[in-house]
């Protein structure tokens, strides 16, 4: 059975868009958007140019890990434009006609937002390939010998899309983004700066030393490090005075069984049944989800990344291996 985790960088129900906290933590423009310096170069230029030609920016595709913040540069992006911003993911499109009625209520430059947009669909992905490129909708009116297409104008606006697998994307598709920018693993220091800046808007108080052990249990990742500021929080409310410090922190980290290297007893007991089961010999994806009953793209989207970004599992054409810093992390050398 799969392990409930922490930090997993799925959202949850209490940091939802929908909450509103969750939300007030989002950066609305590049000042407040920490990190990702050379994406943000590159987009500003580009928004730049758009807004001095009076035109729409470029479809863009925006890739990576999940939890590094591909929803909320959309939203920056959307800001920075002056644009209405209209969000909504891959898997609520259930068929044609629901993107058509999204695509027909958009105004000129606004700007739509796609989550997950590998799982799209094709009788769905298809439309948007006309959509993108001539801003027309191709829809089928009626059945059988009596259908007929009707060829609709739409607005001017910019597709933003998002996804952790651009290898799903089919290439019609992603050919049509004019941008396609990558986010990175952020570096400690700028995680530390997102804990303080999100505790000073929780309104709580943060020791720069707990801010900087938080960062470097957070897997270089802004939602995990939201999340668990969030716990220690409720901690530090419970069994202190409020106020976050080391001692404080780290309690609550080893309440959550967070160790040292950001490792959840998830991720742990992943490379302990593969130490145990199959030694210094490559496992399959398939027998990894067998043994820790998650499904084989739970671990390619969020136990993988990090684990192979700390040097602890590596990928081999016969499988996965669990390397040498994996084990004296476990202590089994």
């Amino acid at each position: 059975m799969a392990i409930e985790r922490v930090i997993d960088t799925t959202l949850h129900d209490d940091d939802s868009e929908e909450s509103a906290v969750e939300f007030s933590l989002r950066p609305t423009n590049f000042e407040e958007y920490i990190g990702q310096k050379r994406l943000k170069t590159n987009l500003k230029l580009a928004i730049d140019a758009a807004k001095k030609r009076g035109d729409v920016l470029d479809h863009i595709l925006l890739y990576g890990p999940p939890g590094l913040g591909k929803t909320t540069m959309a939203g920056v992006i959307a800001h920075e434009m002056g644009a209405n911003f209209r969000a909504t993911s891959a898997p609520s499109i259930e068929k044609a006609g629901d993107l058509a009625s999204i695509l027909t209520n958009l105004a000129d430059g606004d700007v739509l937002f796609i989550d997950e947009i590998h799982r799209l669909r094709r009788a769905v992905e298809e439309i948007l390939y006309s959509a993108m490129e001539d801003y027309k909708l191709d829809i089928v009116i009626g059945k059988g010998t009596g259908a007929h297409s009707v060829r609709l104008d739409l607005p001017r606006f910019t597709l933003i899309g998002a996804t952790t697998q651009t290898g799903s994307l089919a290439a019609p598709l992603r050919d049509r983004f004019g941008h396609n920018f990558r986010l990175e693993y952020y570096a400690p220091t700028d995680i530390k700066s997102i804990i303080e800046r999100s505790a000073n808007i929780l309104d709580t108080q943060i020791k720069p030393e707990a801010a900087s052990l938080l960062a470097e249990r957070s897997r270089l990742t802004p939602r995990i490090a939201n999340r668990l500021l969030k716990r220690v929080r409720d901690y530090a409310d419970v069994n202190g005075d409020g106020i976050i410090d080391v001692p404080t922190t780290e309690a609550a980290l080893k309440l959550l069984e967070i160790d040292e290297l950001g490792l959840d007893p998830a991720d742990r007991n992943m490379l302990n049944l593969m130490i145990e089961k199959y030694g210094n010999r490559p496992v399959g994806l398939n027998t990894i989800a067998a043994l820790t009953g998650d499904e084989t793209s739970t671990i390619e989207d969020y136990y993988e990344p990090y684990l192979m970004q700390l040097g602890m599992i590596q990928r081999t054409p016969k499988g996965r291996v669990v390397t040498e810093l994996a084990r004296k992390h476990l202590g089994k050398a």
